[in-house]
């Protein structure tokens, strides 16, 4: 078969250069059959295809595969066989021919049927508070100069095509919730209806057709924002194509080039500016008067409205170990010292834990999402110190342990002290049931004072704890005093220094 470039040469030599045949035969390594084919023609390029196909082999077969074709293209896209399991499944039948006689025979019934062409959809129209679409997308970022991949949260309003992002490190139930409760924070409302792919921290079971089995804590965020669930057909996206589009739209437009920030907290303020940004400077798509800013306050008022946080947490029980700590996704925290002994249930959050023992909160931290972390709080050990004073010096939750200022001054005071360590851990336990506050202000009037021992702050809190007794004895008008004597000891320093 001729190659496009040999015709171009024989034409250009032929109609340009004015060469006999003779000679561009002799040149290109051509037949004059060809070079005159080329020259009358007029065609810039040949092509073959055999008009009737000879399949000897497949004749009693075509039935049998065109049932196999048909019904996988009825599967999903994601259970559909290749041609070759498609032969493979053929011939444990018996088939004893090629697979390229498959392979043609499959591309022509293709053609016939017209299954090769583009797909074609039928538009969508929402009402304004119709309906909302939810996916996730994984994102490549930089986070305190170390490469991260991010599960980024996409919300987009069906009408208006308002938009909504924010990042997290995991795609967990607990970030589904934040996120919701984020996005319609920022529109003071939500839908009637929410459309979801078939995620498993939603949907638990997927039944024939819309039936779906969906997770109990999803349903409870769902009838907390008064918002309807509606699952797409596994492996169809185009029923929520508007955030498919919005997740392409999103990598392009903010994640390109390569982001940069110390952590998620900038990172979402960041995204949330440019969601902001994108709707008030671009155009709606079926409105293009209006941009999609200003439909979106037009569909406001048509939202249901915002019905506050929802405490989304996800719940999983835990033991308490006997240094007070309590093991959760691959990081250790600490608990308060009376929860030893018995079980626990954490409150996983989007950006915190909740550890809680017969309905009472036994510790809060901050959530870590790196591995063999732990965190402290020095006060869980407090308690464990009244029988252990020893261990405020090197024990692992009071290294680096700043405390209030005046606090800080007698700790450092009683160090040198040969029962500094007791001293401390009084004062510290008084923090317990006195408060921090009224603590440090104790301790500050003994600094003004003079003095750092423990028996003296103990002292000032129980004068605080304890006023002196009311006066219950009443003197009449005509024997009150004109000046009643004071309680006042530097009378005798005025004495000491007038001798």
């Amino acid at each position: 078969m001729l190659v496009v470039e040999t015709i171009a040469k024989i034409r250009r030599a032929y109609f340009v250069q004015q060469k006999p045949i003779k000679a561009i035969c002799r040149e290109l390594h051509v037949s004059r059959k060809v070079v005159r084919k080329v020259i009358r023609s007029g065609a810039t390029e040949f092509r073959y295809e055999r008009a009737v196909q000879p399949q000897p082999k497949m004749g009693p077969w075509r039935e049998r595969l065109e049932e196999l074709l048909l019904a996988n293209e009825a599967r999903p896209d994601r259970e559909r066989l290749t041609l070759i399991r498609l032969y493979e499944e053929l011939c444990e039948r018996g088939y004893d021919g090629g697979y390229d006689t498959v392979r043609r025979y499959a591309k022509a019934w293709r053609q016939e049927r017209g299954s090769a062409t583009v797909q074609a959809y039928v538009p969508l129209s929402f009402a304004p508070g119709e309906a909302y679409q939810f996916d996730w997308s994984h994102e490549i970022v930089v986070l305190d100069g170390v490469t991260t991949t991010v599960k980024v949260a996409h919300v987009r309003l069906c009408h208006s095509r308002m938009l909504f992002v924010r990042a997290y490190p995991r795609e967990s139930q607990e970030m589904v919730f934040d996120a919701h409760d984020r996005a319609f924070a920022l529109f003071k409302g939500a839908c009637a209806r929410g459309i979801y792919d078939n995620m498993k921290t939603a949907v638990e079971t997927v039944f024939l057709g819309k039936d779906r089995a969906y997770n109990r804590r999803f349903l409870q965020m769902c009838a907390h924002y008064l918002v309807e669930p509606v699952a797409c057909t596994p492996a169809s996206g185009w029923e929520k194509g508007q955030v498919e589009n919005q997740v392409g739209m999103v990598r392009e437009r903010f994640f390109t080039p390569r982001l940069r920030f110390q952590g998620y907290e900038d990172l979402n303020a960041w995204l949330l500016e440019r969601c902001i940004a994108h709707a008030k400077a671009h155009r709606h798509p079926e409105l293009p008067e209006t941009t999609v800013w200003a439909a979106f306050e037009a569909e406001r008022p048509h939202l249901v409205p915002y019905a506050g946080r929802f405490d989304g947490f996800h719940a999983v029980p835990a033991a308490v170990s006997k240094t007070c700590l309590v093991r959760f996704d691959n990081n250790k925290y600490s608990v308060r010292a009376s929860a030893v002994g018995r079980p626990v249930e954490i409150q996983a959050y989007a950006d915190r834990i909740v550890v809680r023992q017969d309905g009472v909160a036994v510790a809060e931290h901050a959530r870590r999402f790196g591995r063999g972390a732990t965190v402290y709080d020095p006060w869980h050990y407090v308690p464990v110190l009244a029988r252990k004073p020893g261990a405020l010096r090197n024990g692992a939750p009071f290294k680096d342990w700043v405390l209030p200022g005046a606090i800080e001054r007698i700790r450092r005071k009683l160090k040198g002290a040969e029962d500094g360590d007791r001293q401390m851990v009084a004062i510290l336990s008084a923090v317990l049931t006195d408060g921090l506050a009224a603590v440090e202000a104790a301790c500050a009037e003994a600094i003004a004072e003079g003095v750092h021992s423990a028996d003296v702050i103990l002292n000032i809190l129980a004068r605080q704890r304890d006023p002196g007794p009311a006066v219950t004895i009443l003197t009449p008008e005509a024997l009150r005093l004109r000046h009643e004597p004071a309680a006042d000891c530097h009378r005798y320093d005025t004495l000491r220094r007038a001798c």
